[in-house]
């Protein structure tokens, strides 16, 4: 079955990247997240500051809808040291044009832990993601996300506590 969902997306997005535009890029990301416990967690539940570092694509579907995947690593969870997980994720938001300047973003999200392999986090979580992008030029944007965490990111094996995060990101990007 694996390999059936392997193959479907890559004929997919070869296909839209055959037939229409396609612009890459990188872009940096300033991250503000936080864990959403429940039941409310008995201890000073502090956001974590980090930074987010992605390559993307950007398909064009027609003059104002476009398909952006990107894999970017981001640093993610709460202030507290045990609290604090990194991602490899792939983000993929359904875009819509508003104005020459101005897109509007929503999609799903896959992230996979990057490091301790034995520890009491989930290994694969899912999120939705918002956001908006502003073009200052052709080649620079600036943008903002909203992340939502909608499995919980604890080894549900280890703990009943559940945790979710929540992550802001205001970033700067080149598309090439």
């Amino acid at each position: 079955m694996k390999k059936y969902v392997v193959a479907l997306l890559f004929v997919a997005f070869t296909s839209v990247g055959m037939s229409q535009d396609i612009l890459y890029g990188v872009r940096g990301a300033l991250n503000v997240s936080n864990l959403d416990f429940e039941p409310d967690a008995d201890f000073e539940n502090e956001h974590r500051n980090g930074f987010a570092f992605a390559g993307f694509a950007d398909f064009s579907l027609s003059d104002n809808l476009s398909l952006l995947t990107e894999l970017q690593w981001s640093a993610e969870g709460a202030k507290e040291r045990n609290l604090r997980a990194d991602y490899l994720k792939l983000p993929i938001l359904l875009r819509f044009s508003i104005s020459d300047n101005l897109l509007l973003g929503v999609g799903p999200q896959i992230a996979l832990k990057t490091w301790e392999y034995e520890d009491s986090f989930s290994t694969f979580v899912f999120s939705g993601v918002a956001g908006v992008e502003y073009m200052i030029t052709d080649e620079l944007f600036l943008d903002a996300r909203y992340y939502y965490g909608i499995t919980n990111i604890l080894d549900e094996d280890l703990t009943d506590v559940e945790a979710k995060n929540h992550v802001i990101q205001f970033g700067f990007g080149i598309k090439m």
